[in-house]
């Protein structure tokens, strides 16, 4: 049996918008139980030449949300960063990424496959078909910033694990 475009993106990108939301929210409890400022977390960087914590969640969030909205209209065009925001509000970014990808009904996405289209990045024109623009762009750096978030709430002391990482597999019943 094929698997559709719908179960290579949609549930693919909820397991992991919903684990990153979890180890969010468990970042704060931490900070709550160690007094610990949450906000403190939102600056904070892996390396000096890599992009802060707050950028890595709202590029998990476009890469998620508008890597399927570029598959419908054939425009890859996210909401402008919105730069540091309190640790309250990147949660509430996960919160709108699941709400947005729940709302996409299996028909609806199955019927963007095989759609031709065109990424520009500065100079760099890239032509995708719809699902190789999910599996070969928005999938990975998606992937790199979900992890980059968790690297750096580990770093910082947030006693999270690869499970929290992992999220809700989609195990078939035994």
């Amino acid at each position: 049996m094929a698997t559709s475009f719908y179960e290579l993106s949609v549930p693919t990108f909820l397991q992991t918008v919903r684990a990153v939301a979890g180890f969010l929210d468990r970042a704060s409890r931490h900070c709550s139980e160690t007094g610990a400022d949450p906000d403190e977390f939102v600056r904070a960087r892996l390396s000096d030449d890599m992009a802060p914590f707050h950028f890595q969640i709202e590029a998990a969030w476009h890469h998620a949300v508008w890597g399927l909205e570029a598959a419908k209209t054939g425009v890859f065009a996210p909401p402008g960063l919105v730069g540091p925001v309190p640790f309250v509000e990147l949660q509430a970014m996960m919160g709108k990424a699941e709400a947005a990808l729940e709302a996409y009904t299996p028909d609806e996405v199955n019927s963007w496959a095989g759609r031709e289209l065109d990424l520009q990045i500065g100079p760099r024109r890239l032509a995708f078909t719809s699902e190789a623009l999910i599996l070969s762009f928005s999938l990975p750096n998606f992937y790199f910033h979900a992890v980059t978030a968790y690297d750096i709430l580990r770093a910082r002391g947030v006693p999270i694990g690869k499970r929290d990482y992992e999220g809700q597999l989609r195990t078939r019943p035994a």
